[in-house]
């Protein structure tokens, strides 16, 4: 299949690089994409070519794709995400915008329409609606535990892929497998070729677990504020619902949905088009 023709640009907060990627129709409906953990901006590729007349506007969260990472030492923060997509809007001129969430890319969507519900006009989450949380019981070892592998972080590197298909064959057999065609899109925007071999451009300490997380009742105050149209796709092969089922009934305007696919349920075809068709429905 021909993949729509994107458009590559970035900008800047607080010195730090962000790249966004744009498919469709540069006056139509603007849809902020926000991708999943490890992702980036090229995970909706599939959607724009079946949305060509929506303006989908793919952010590549700090740390992953063609964005600059986090300073050193710095976690990365689920929440930080929010001032970012919100310098997007504002370097936009955007007073409004739809937001598409893809995972954790759902569940950054959620925290910023909670804190900005004037400046969302409706919601399309895949597969994530909120952020993980921790028990409180579970807090003081959580908390350990990522102090002892925040301190060995400096100690780690990664071992190179050998070639650009033997990345592609460990993505596609992932504990979230995807298609040939989609891994493609990914690691072209998500590796880095040197002179020993290919690396991962995202940031190695994102995979560094959280020290502290929203609570739940934090999570329901920022769920209860979605006040804009909500719908939110879940594949039947996916992640577990049980996380999202405390906070779901919470959704004052919620159309739910189920589709047969895996976690990357946009990425692949038959789920895609469904996706697309109820898009196009609802803008």
């Amino acid at each position: 299949m021909r993949a729509a023709v994107p458009r590559d640009w970035h900008f800047c907060v607080h010195e730090r690089k962000l790249a966004v990627r744009e498919w469709g129709d540069p006056q139509g409906v603007p849809v902020i994409a926000l991708h999943g953990w490890l992702d980036n901006a090229a995970s909706f590729t599939l959607l724009a070519h079946y949305l060509p007349q929506i303006r989908i506007i793919a952010l590549d969260m700090a740390g992953h794709g063609w964005s600059d990472h986090r300073p050193l030492g710095q976690p990365y923060y689920i929440w930080d995400n929010v001032a970012d997509v919100h310098a997007l809007m504002d370097t936009l001129g955007l007073e409004q915008a739809v937001l598409l969430g893809h995972s954790m890319g759902a569940a950054v969507a959620t925290l910023f329409a909670g804190a900005f519900p004037e400046r969302v006009s409706q919601m399309i989450m895949l597969d994530g609606l909120v952020p993980l949380d921790y028990s409180a019981d579970d807090l003081p070892a959580s908390l350990a535990k990522a102090v002892r592998k925040a301190a060995r972080l400096g100690r780690r590197s990664l071992r190179p892929y050998e070639s650009f298909e033997q990345a592609i064959a460990t993505r596609m057999n992932s504990r979230w497998p995807v298609s040939k065609a989609a891994a493609t899109w990914l690691l072209e925007r998500g590796l880095k070729e040197t002179a020993s071999g290919w690396y991962w451009r995202s940031d190695l300490a994102l995979t560094q677990p959280s020290i502290v997380r929203l609570c739940e009742a934090q999570i329901a105050a920022f769920v209860r504020s979605l006040t804009m149209p909500v719908l939110l796709v879940m594949a039947d092969k996916g992640k577990e619902f049980e996380p999202i089922e405390a906070t779901v009934n919470l959704v004052a305007d919620l159309d739910f949905k189920v589709v047969e696919a895996h976690h990357h349920l946009h990425l692949e075809e038959s789920a895609a088009r469904q996706i697309a068709e109820w898009i196009s429905q609802r803008l």
